[in-house]
């Protein structure tokens, strides 16, 4: 090897498999550094497009954009501009944080919208002055969009596992664990790891209701599937939105929107529901919470579900993103023997704007607390949540080792991990989040031949110099499924 380092094969903690496959055959709106720019690369896939025709794309994000839009309501655009270049196809954008979406006239039109349409619980239909929609649909508003993503004709999911797969073994990734696939998604796993035809190894959290798992989970035994490709292993919910949408759920008012606290997207009953199934079926329990009163509610209904058992401290339910917390609520994940799943990469993708929405102390005490959280014993996974974000964990790395931000200054520093925490986050630390520390995330005699092989040393080179390293070599069981040109 010449001297590379060699690493065990990198976990992406918290991603979206099948979205991430999708997203590649969308207009990627990430790069976009306005509405304008956002508005033309739509205008050339609607040149290509058949009248009819639904045009997807995803990762705009109005936080990023040089500009703000020439006709704004809450710093989020007018649907006008875009519906112009687009009066004969419906429009849906996702936006960067997948907590909502952007349409078009036509899209609206299609699914019945206008200003006499209601406001679904824990989501929003963003209004002009005079109460028409602009637009935009926070939370679960976006499924008030279903029909015109029915029209249209949807990608061969095989197709879209195959893509999310060689995307992933290209930037190291061995292992991933989906943050919330319903049943039916899972049967097409089961059959492509019996078939050996995936390439990753998948630890899944179904995403279905408390009905369909009430009726499902006592038959359902999806464990190391075909030599340790697939494993269910979770349930998956959500109990608010995201901080950049102004969804996430706050004990304290914005302070950009001193209107809202953001949005509580399930009934906290629902989620009790749910943690007494997980309970029943020894399955671990992951919620989304980035609000710092998502995550006391969370940590609230855990308590109570936990307690109901003597092992409740050794289930390893997990908070995915733990994102902004409470000072007060720190030390709850210790006591309750809680994972902290978080993504480093969003702290250095958001942090210029979230002194905008939390201020500036509640930004210092609360928001991404990596260093509080494991100085005081929490285990913290790492990941992507691609595609909100590129599934590149060395990015991500970068980003949980210096919290550096795209204008050089650094987010609150003192919370940033060192090197070798930052590999463990992203590989032994994801493996014991998911009961899998004796099969994988360290190079040992008897675990799985995952291994990773890196052109430069990340744990040794200049902070400035880890964005320059490859991945060489990805091998999977044994077997290279990725080697660098």
């Amino acid at each position: 090897l010449d001297g590379r380092l060699v690493v065990p094969g990198f976990i992406d903690g918290h991603g979206h498999f099948m979205s991430l496959g999708t997203s590649l055959l969308q207009l990627d709106l990430r790069p976009a550094r306005s509405w304008q720019q956002v508005v033309a690369l739509v205008e050339q896939a609607v040149a290509k497009a058949a009248p009819g025709e639904l045009i997807r794309g995803r990762g705009w994000h109005q936080e990023k954009w040089d500009q703000p839009p020439e006709l704004a309501f809450e710093g989020l655009p007018h649907h006008g501009s875009l519906s112009a270049i687009s009066p004969d196809n419906p429009v849906i954008l996702r936006h960067a944080s997948g907590h909502a979406v952007f349409a078009n006239r036509y899209a609206m039109k299609m699914c019945g919208i206008d200003r006499k349409t209601l406001d679904p619980r824990g989501g929003e239909v963003v209004r002009d002055d005079k109460g028409d929609p602009i637009g935009v649909f926070r939370e679960t508003a976006s499924g008030l969009l279903a029909s015109a993503r029915r029209n249209s004709s949807s990608a061969d999911p095989r197709k879209v596992v195959e893509l999310a797969t060689r995307e992933c073994l290209s930037k190291g990734i061995t292992s991933f664990q989906d943050a919330g696939s319903p049943l039916s998604t899972v049967e097409l796993f089961r059959t492509m790891a019996m078939e050996e035809t995936l390439g990753v190894r998948l630890w899944v959290m179904l995403s279905d209701s408390n009905r369909r798992l009430e009726a499902a989970l006592p038959a359902l035994d999806v464990k190391g599937v075909g030599h340790q490709y697939l494993t269910v292993g979770g349930i998956k919910r959500l109990i608010d939105g995201a901080l950049g949408s102004h969804g996430a759920w706050l004990l304290e008012p914005y302070s950009d929107k001193p209107e809202s606290t953001g949005l509580n997207t399930t009934p906290l009953a629902t989620i009790a529901e749910t943690a007494r199934l997980a309970v029943a079926h020894r399955l671990q329990l992951c919620v989304h919470a980035i609000g710092d009163r998502a995550n006391r509610e969370i940590l609230d209904i855990y308590e109570t579900a936990l307690g109901s058992v003597d092992d409740g401290k050794q289930r390893r339910w997990r908070i995915e993103h733990a994102q902004h917390l409470h000072p007060d609520d720190v030390p709850r994940f210790t006591e309750l023997g809680l994972i902290a799943s978080m993504q480093g990469v969003h702290c250095t993708s958001d942090g210029s704007w979230v002194a905008d929405r939390l201020g500036a102390k509640r930004s210092e005490s609360g928001a991404y607390l990596w260093r509080e959280l494991i100085d005081g014993g929490v285990v913290v996974s790492n990941g992507t949540d691609c595609p909100v974000e590129d599934v590149d964990p060395i990015r991500c790395f970068h980003s949980t080792v210096t919290r550096l931000l795209e204008d050089g200054t650094s987010f609150y520093p003192e919370q940033k991990m060192t090197r070798m925490e930052a590999l463990r986050s992203y590989t032994i630390n994801c493996a014991y989040a998911a009961f899998e520390e004796h099969l994988k995330g360290s190079i040992s005699t008897g675990k799985l031949c995952d291994v990773v092989v890196l052109s430069k040393d990340i744990l040794t080179c200049p902070a400035a110099e880890i964005l320059e390293a490859k991945v060489d070599l990805t091998i999977v069981g044994g077997e290279v499924r990725y080697r660098r040109q």
